[in-house]
């Protein structure tokens, strides 16, 4: 018969081996799951996770996704720690439309141009009368692919609509232009149907085209708020995974991967 000292002496002994074996699910706790827009996001955190995160103590876990709004969604219900693939702005839009919990952006990364482009012209003078333009149909890019157009004298918006324009806000159409607002994602698909489309720089690369060279007119850096940048929860800002991600992502070595790899397609945000 085992003595009470015994059972207890087994079972101190059983609790450490438990504890042992629970280690290696608290060291996953310490990997921060980053959802990110394949490209340039996911190529650029991707370089970080494998050059730069492993020197840094930094694990990383890269979700991509082909929209834009579930890594909102799945970084306020928990299931991601951050995201990579917005700006300011959508940002604005999308916790003033959609609500849910508040979340921060914390360091801008990159600028992807945003550009028009055709397989039909090849310039934007030869677009012809009624011509169809397709645009993205989120608020934030709808506004500024409508700007894009007005910086290059396309059309003429109404007086202080900025970037929050959409096709009612266009006061001169010489043209007569038809514009087809469709999801950012459709739109290097939607080249075949219409006669131009103002596209996201991330779906142009993905989709094979070179913003720096095959865009009928492209997006200025200079002054531009639409870079894309790491956002997390708000209270999360803090978080030493955050931080040292947020790092890495500023440094120097980002800023030439990024102008080595995309040769003016994408363009660092950081000084």
């Amino acid at each position: 018969m085992i003595s009470a000292v015994a059972v207890a002496t087994l079972a101190l002994v059983l609790a450490g081996c438990g504890g042992s074996g629970s280690e290696p699910a608290a060291a996953k706790d310490d990997v921060l799951k980053v959802g990110v827009s394949p490209v340039p996001h996911g190529e650029i955190l991707k370089f970080v996770k494998d050059k730069l995160a492993p020197a840094a103590g930094l694990e990383l876990d890269i979700v991509e996704f082909t929209d834009y709004v579930q890594p909102n969604v799945q970084l306020q219900e928990g299931q991601l720690g951050a995201n990579y693939f917005q700006h300011r702005p959508y940002l604005a839009d999308f916790l003033k439309s959609k609500g849910g919990k508040e979340m921060t952006f914390v360091q801008a990364v990159h600028l992807e141009p945003l550009g028009l482009y055709s397989k039909k012209v090849k310039s934007v003078g030869e677009l012809a009368d009624g011509a169809t333009v397709a645009v993205p149909n989120d608020a934030t890019n709808l506004g500024r692919g409508l700007k894009l157009l007005e910086d290059n004298g396309v059309i003429k918006l109404k007086p202080g609509v900025g970037t929050a324009a959409t096709e009612r806000d266009v006061a001169e159409n010489p043209k007569n232009l038809q514009f087809k607002p469709l999801e950012a994602a459709q739109l290097p698909r939607s080249l075949e149907d219409v006669d131009a489309a103002v596209i996201n720089g991330n779906y142009a690369l993905e989709a094979e085209l070179k913003p720096a060279s095959d865009a009928l007119v492209l997006e200025k850096a200079a002054d531009n708020p639409y870079a894309n940048g790491l956002v997390v929860l708000k209270g999360q800002e803090g978080d030493p995974r955050v931080k040292k991600l947020a790092e890495l992502l500023a440094g120097p070595e980002v800023k030439k991967f990024i102008e080595d790899t995309y040769q003016g397609s994408v363009i660092s945000a950081t000084s």
